[in-house]
């Protein structure tokens, strides 16, 4: 088994190396709790990969539906990655309440999709790898409530109830190719559940 791994760069070039999923497109699931540092991760690994694209799921939900962005993920993201066009989704005003911007994804060799759902079962067939940011859902949503504030206290009550009846139904972590873990000094990097899966059914004892 793989051991854990500090470097950002090392899990960059990790993930260069993985097959092509979405067209030429290595597409690379950031996913974890509310609150888990996701886009922190995601905005780390883009660096480290060159300035890769990052998708942040905030752009496509919305306050109506939380977790409804799969079908445009797969009209206005995946379709155009899959034929090797630039991608262009509005994304949403969260203050505003409506679509507006287009974001601008072009088929890097890698993308990054962040966000609470990116390694959902309807995604997964387009994913090179899943990466779970694994952080207690407990210890996540109070350090988000902490960043966002009182304000956003009714907005936190809602998002924790949709989150965990999203996981409950369409859980990632056991479908996760890599643990990310904070420490000291960086990441560790682990094999998640399901490489564990692979590896016992490539190497039975």
């Amino acid at each position: 088994m793989t051991p854990p791994s500090p470097a950002p760069d090392a899990l960059a070039a990790r993930l260069r190396t993985l097959p092509a999923s979405c067209g030429a497109v290595r597409l690379v699931a950031v996913d974890g709790h509310a609150g888990s540092g996701k886009s922190t991760l995601a905005r780390i690994l883009a660096a480290a990969l060159g300035d890769a694209p990052v998708l942040h799921l905030d752009d496509l939900a919305s306050h109506a539906s939380f977790f409804g962005w799969t079908a445009r993920l797969a009209d206005e993201v995946l379709t155009p990655l899959a034929r090797g066009a630039t991608a262009r989704p509005a994304a949403y005003d969260w203050e505003r309440r409506a679509f507006g911007r287009p974001l601008v994804l072009p088929p890097a060799p890698v993308v990054l999709l962040e966000g609470v759902g990116a390694g959902r079962r309807a995604v997964r067939p387009a994913l090179a790898a899943v990466l779970w940011l694994d952080v207690d859902r407990e210890v996540a949503w109070e350090r988000g409530r902490r960043r966002d504030g009182p304000a956003l206290a009714a907005f936190w009550d809602a998002w924790t109830a949709a989150e965990q009846a999203h996981f409950a139904a369409d859980p990632t972590r056991p479908y996760a190719d890599l643990l990310v873990r904070q420490v000291p000094r960086g990441y560790a990097v682990l094999p998640g559940p399901q490489a564990r899966r692979l590896h016992d059914e490539r190497h039975p004892e």
